[in-house]
Formats: C-alpha cells, sequence, structure tokens
C-alpha cells in the first residue's frame, strides 16, 4: 500500500524546490516508466494499480499497490496515470570539447524543453546546457514530453555569460545561432564541435549572449522570400538545426 510520507513525498516533488533538494523526479504513465528503464534509470519506488505495476517488480525493489483515489491525490496529470514512478536524476558525465552541446537560452514552456530534450536523443546530443531562467528539465510536463530521452542526455543549468565567456577566453569553440539576418543554414559550412544556442520563444537569444555567437544561422523559408509565418517554434527549429549538423557527418 502507498504510506503516507511516500504521498507527501510524490506531491512535494511538484515543486522544482522539492526535486532540487531530494534529487528525484516524477514520471507518470507505464509507457514513461518502460522507457526510463530501457534508458537505464532505475526507479526509486513505483505505485500504482495491482495490474499495471506487476510487469516492473523485476526492475525496482519497491513497488507499492494503490487505488486509483490514491493516484488522483498524487498525479500531476488531468487524467492520473495508472502508474507513478520515483526516479533520482540521472548523473551523465560527458566532456564537451569534442561534440556538439545545445545551449538553451530562457526557455520558458515546458513541452518545448521536453521536445528539445527528446530531438537531441535522437541526433545524438548527448548535453544540453540550460540557462537558469529556463523550465526546469525534471518538471513533470517536460518529462513527459521527453518520452524517456532524460535518460540518456545530460541536461544542466549554468550562468550562459559565464559560459561563453570562459569559452571565449580558452577553448574557443565555435558558437552558433539562429537569426534572421543570419546565413543559410543549408549553404553554411558546419562543425563537428562547438556550441548551438537556441532562444527563446518571443525573444529569440539575449542580447547579452549575441556577442559571442560566431556563426549567425539562418533557416529559409520556401520558397525564398515568400510570406510565410513569423517564426518556427523553437522545437521545430532545434529539430531541423540539429538535423543539419548531422546531415553534413553521415
Amino acid at each position: 500500500m502507498l504510506s503516507i510520507n511516500k504521498k507527501k513525498l510524490i506531491v512535494q516533488l511538484s515543486q522544482k524546490k522539492q526535486r532540487d533538494q531530494h534529487e528525484l523526479f516524477v514520471a507518470e504513465g507505464a509507457k514513461l516508466t518502460a522507457d526510463l528503464v530501457r534508458g537505464g534509470l532505475t526507479p526509486t519506488y513505483i505505485v500504482g494499480l495491482p495490474e499495471v505495476i506487476e510487469p516492473f517488480r523485476a526492475s525496482c525493489t519497491d513497488v507499492n499497490d494503490c487505488t486509483e483515489q490514491d493516484l488522483k491525490a498524487i498525479s500531476q496529470l488531468k487524467t492520473p496515470s495508472k502508474l507513478v514512478a520515483i526516479f533520482r536524476k540521472p548523473n551523465i558525465e560527458l566532456s564537451t570539447a569534442d561534440t556538439l552541446v545545445l545551449v538553451l537560452d530562457d526557455i520558458q514552456d515546458p513541452g518545448n524543453l521536453g521536445t528539445i530534450i527528446r530531438t537531441a536523443d535522437w541526433f545524438g546530443l548527448r548535453h544540453i546546457i540550460c540557462s537558469k531562467n529556463c523550465a526546469d528539465a525534471y518538471n513533470p510536463k517536460t518529462i513527459q514530453a521527453t518520452m524517456g530521452a532524460i535518460a540518456r542526455v545530460r541536461v544542466e543549468e549554468v550562468d550562459l555569460e559565464v559560459l561563453f565567456r570562459n569559452n571565449k577566453q580558452g577553448a574557443q569553440l565555435p558558437v552558433y545561432g539562429t537569426f534572421l539576418e543570419g546565413s543559410n543554414i543549408y549553404s553554411t559550412p558546419l562543425t563537428t564541435k562547438g556550441y548551438i544556442i537556441m532562444g527563446n520563444e518571443g525573444k529569440g537569444i539575449a542580447p547579452a549572449l549575441q556577442q559571442y555567437v560566431s556563426h549567425k544561422l539562418f533557416i529559409p523559408p520556401y520558397p525564398l522570400g515568400a510570406i510565410t509565418s513569423e517564426s518556427l517554434n523553437v522545437a521545430a527549429a532545434t529539430a531541423i538545426v540539429c538535423s543539419e549538423f548531422r546531415r553534413r557527418t553521415i
């Protein structure tokens, strides 16, 4: 049965402060939980309806039966799932010196962030750096949108100005960013290592970071010069940029 203490903790993990303090996050649903387990994460404990949790007993030593009423009380979804799992945040140690790193500047929507993490996973970008004001990578809505990719992609929050100032003074890796006045991404030389900045949904890349961008890229509409939507959704733009970088290396 689901204990009062576990129920209380699951509810508390809806808050970023509590997720950071306990180094835990919540995943809702059997499929998402299975995807995270397949990605190499081990649940700290699982709660759910008896008929749903049975397949997870082999991957978790702490599996708890609960009622639909319990699930309604702890779920962060409008329609509660039949299973809720608690995971410890993964610790993936990677070097940024010889790879492409995705940098996210104040992405606000958890769904966009989760989709970007999933996209990065697909294209083999294993390291994402977020600004301090980005949505939380372990927000329940973000986790849902990653579809398990969070198990393989390291996401960390840093001061981006400090990051790029240090890069300018040290490794001097190329820094790419998307701009309306940039060069056509399809005809611009691209490297296999460096930073790719994707900006805020409404404001784009912050002025304080623009000075560090060494390569301004533009995703052209079709046909060129046509009247189209004002901009692309940041998650869609990220997918196009990642695809083009990887296309050059296949």
